[in-house]
């Protein structure tokens, strides 16, 4: 089983707190001649698959690396631009690794504000007065679990589908959050959590999850 990432989502929808604990990734990496069969694009920032599939490789993945080198945006680490590099015959053969691409912070906070408004239309069109928000989304890769605390305070849970055990791992984040968050002087409420023990007791609260599936008493 696997937990894949924790958000924690103030009031307001701002996201407060993120943390990638496992990110499975399909990635390929293959070897090139020119000219290259895929068809590249650059969007949002990233040189992406705009048509051609082979051996894995699927239209909008991202090029991660070239000969070894990673690549962040459209520029790889040591400054070559990524479409004009791959545009000239004399660098082939040339190795390129594509997989998923990551998410940026920008949409890491993108994404928290508008689970916060799918969360608030859930709510609202409930049949029922009092209704909670979307409590858990579901799909055939992952669910998201979500648990709002009596202050609006969201923290979201994204897991294996088959992980047990979620409802009592929100509870314990949010303990953790009250011990180490709350409870630091230096820590003001619906900031961003940058606190070492809310961090190291996280962490340690997902491997007990990861392997042992519930919280038991005393946990």
């Amino acid at each position: 089983m696997a937990i894949f990432s924790v958000y924690v989502v103030n009031k307001a929808g701002g996201l407060i707190y993120q943390l990638d604990q496992y990110a499975p990734r399909s990635e390929t990496e293959k070897t090139f001649s020119f000219p290259l069969d895929l068809v590249l694009k650059l969007h949002d920032e990233r040189v992406v698959v705009a048509f051609g599939q082979r051996d894995s490789i699927r239209v909008g993945h991202a090029v991660l690396s070239i000969n070894g080198i990673d690549v962040n945006g459209k520029y790889t680490a040591d400054g070559k631009e990524v479409l004009e590099y791959l545009g000239n015959p004399t660098n082939y053969p040339v190795s390129i690794r594509f997989g998923r691409p990551r998410l940026s912070s920008n949409e890491k906070l993108m994404l928290a504000s508008m689970f916060h408004s799918l969360f608030a239309i859930g709510s609202q069109l409930s049949p029922e007065l009092g209704s909670s928000g979307i409590e858990m989304l579901e799909t055939d890769t992952f669910k998201l679990h979500c648990f709002q605390t009596l202050t609006g305070i969201k923290f979201v849970v994204l897991a294996d589908p088959r992980q047990a055990g979620i409802e009592s791992l929100l509870r314990k984040i949010y303990e953790i959050y009250s011990d180490f968050a709350l409870k630091n002087p230096f820590y003001s409420l619906e900031m961003p959590i940058r606190c070492e023990l809310f961090d190291q007791n996280l962490k340690v609260a997902l491997e007990v999850a990861e392997k042992a599936g519930p919280f038991g008493p005393g946990s």
